[in-house]
């Protein structure tokens, strides 16, 4: 979550890198199972095409529980480490630039509240600028991501996190660590503008409500809210991004997401 701050932090840009580094990293470890689940359902309409059997994943939990019984609990946490190479580039930096980005946009003498429009403005550059550096690690996690349970003694395709990096690289060129950037960009932009925006919104509504006042419950329930905004404006674009991320047979996102229209929806 982009704090929101009319006054300029006292921390410095190493301080909030290193600490949102940190606790995005806390998170990505808690979490990566229900990620894996998304991912394998995202993907889904496209491993079983042309088979006339039921889905293999139903919901979350149904998704979870079946990479567990067929693979292992491990599972669950395959792309851990590109999702923590991730987590260190694009969490430090998109908390990390937002102070700067917003100074640069309303002038470093700017005195005063700062307009909604150049929080989200500021808050959309930093994720946009963020992810797009940080875009190989997200192609390598979602590429491990997606290798389920393969038929005995068929070689799972990466080996690991670095030898994805480096097989990627061989064999498709160093350009292949950036393919759905667009999409991404667009997902990773427009959630984060959201959750800023939202995040607000929600606050003020909470401290409405008697008994609330502006503490660690408001500041939690706010971001769960905000969360929720975010995740569902911005779930369109994050199928198309891991499709063309797991799939490299879509030409362009457009071609992804005119496909996935006319052959999921």
């Amino acid at each position: 979550m982009v704090a929101d701050s009319n006054s300029k932090s006292d921390i410095s840009f190493a301080g909030l890198f290193a600490s949102s580094a940190f606790s995005a990293c806390f998170a990505e470890v808690t979490t990566i199972p229900l990620d894996t689940a998304k991912v394998r359902l995202q993907l889904q309409k496209k491993a079983v095409a042309g088979d006339a059997t039921l889905p293999k994943y139903k919901g979350m939990v149904g998704t979870v529980a079946t990479i567990a019984r067929e693979e292992g609990i491990s599972a669950l946490w395959r792309g851990i480490v590109p999702g923590l190479h991730r987590q260190c580039l694009y969490g430090g930096l998109r908390i990390g630039l937002y102070d700067p980005v917003k100074s640069l946009y309303v002038g470093k003498d700017h005195v005063g509240d700062v307009s909604l429009s150049k929080k989200i403005l500021a808050a959309f550059t930093t994720g946009a600028v963020a992810i797009t550096i940080a875009n190989p690690t997200d192609l390598v996690k979602v590429r491990l991501q997606t290798e389920g349970k393969l038929p005995p003694g068929v070689p799972r395709r990466y080996s690991g996190s670095l030898n994805a990096y480096s097989t990627i690289v061989r064999q498709e060129g160093v350009g292949a660590l950036w393919t759905g950037l667009g999409p991404n960009i667009a997902r990773n932009g427009i959630i984060n503008a959201a959750e800023l925006a939202s995040y607000d919104q929600v606050k003020q509504t909470i401290l409405k409500i008697p008994g609330f006042t502006d503490n660690v419950v408001t500041h939690l329930l706010s971001g769960l809210g905000a969360g929720f905004f975010a995740v569902c404006i911005g779930s369109p674009i994050d199928v198309v991004k891991s499709r063309m991320m797991g799939d490299s047979s879509y030409k362009s996102t457009l071609d992804c997401f005119v496909k996935t229209l006319k052959n999921d929806v």
